[in-house]
C-alpha cells in the first residue's frame, strides 16, 4: 500500500525488452535502502525491485513490466530520460499523509487542459468511461501515483472530464508540473469508491 505522497522524481536510465520489459530507474536514494523485492511505486504503478546499483554518483534500480502492465499505464511509452514519481511502500506506523493507494493503476486518462489558478494550476482530465462513475467532488484519486482530490466533475458529450488544483509544492516535486494537454496519465480510482459501487450493484 502507497499514500500518494510522492517521495521524489526519479528517471528512467535505460528500457531492454526481453520477453518482459526492464526498465532501470535512477534515484536520489541510497542503494542500500532499496531492497531487492521491495514494492516501489512508479508514476502509481506498484513494481517490484530485481536489482539495483550505483552509477557516476546515482543510485539506480530495475523494475520488470509486463506487456499487460505497459499495455494498460504509460509504462509503455517510457524511454531514457522520462521522469517518474517515485513512492516506496507505506510501513506500518508510517503517516497517511495522503489517501490509501494500492499502486493498482486502473486506467489511461488524458489530460485536455493546464492554466493558472491563483497561486495553483488547474489541470482537466478525461477519464475513460468505465472509470467514470468512480469519480466524485472531493473524492480522492491517484493521477500518476499522486494523492489529489477531485475539484469538479463533469459529464458530457465528450466524456466525463474531472478537474483538480495543484498546489506550487505538489507541482514542482512531482511530474504534474510537466503535464501538458494531450498527454496520458496514470489514473487509480479510490478503493472506497470501488467498494461502494460493488456493494450498490451487489445488495
Amino acid at each position: 500500500m502507497f499514500t500518494g505522497i510522492i517521495r521524489e522524481i526519479g528517471r528512467v536510465r535505460e528500457v531492454r525488452i526481453d520477453g518482459d520489459r526492464r526498465i532501470e530507474i535512477a534515484c536520489a536514494r541510497p542503494v542500500d535502502e532499496i531492497e531487492i523485492g521491495a514494492s516501489i511505486a512508479c508514476s502509481g504503478a506498484c513494481l517490484t525491485v530485481v536489482e539495483k546499483g550505483a552509477a557516476d554518483g546515482a543510485t539506480w534500480f530495475a523494475v520488470d513490466a509486463s506487456a499487460e502492465t505497459c499495455a494498460l499505464t504509460t509504462l509503455g511509452a517510457w524511454e531514457a530520460g522520462t521522469p517518474v514519481n517515485l513512492e516506496p511502500a507505506m510501513r506500518v506506523g508510517d503517516e497517511l499523509g495522503g489517501h490509501i493507494v494500492a499502486g493498482h493503476v486502473d486506467g489511461l486518462a488524458e489530460v485536455v487542459d493546464v492554466r493558472p489558478e491563483g497561486g495553483s494550476h488547474r489541470v482537466d482530465i478525461r477519464v475513460p468511461p468505465d472509470l467514470a462513475r468512480f469519480v466524485a467532488p472531493k473524492g480522492s484519486i491517484a493521477v500518476d501515483g499522486v494523492s489529489l482530490t477531485v475539484n469538479a466533475v463533469e459529464d458530457g458529450a465528450g466524456g466525463t472530464v474531472f478537474g483538480i488544483n495543484v498546489i506550487p509544492h505538489t507541482w514542482g516535486v512531482t511530474t504534474l508540473g510537466e503535464v501538458r494537454p494531450g498527454m496520458r496519465v496514470n489514473v487509480e480510482i479510490d478503493l472506497l469508491a470501488r467498494y461502494v459501487a460493488r456493494l450498490a450493484e451487489t445488495g
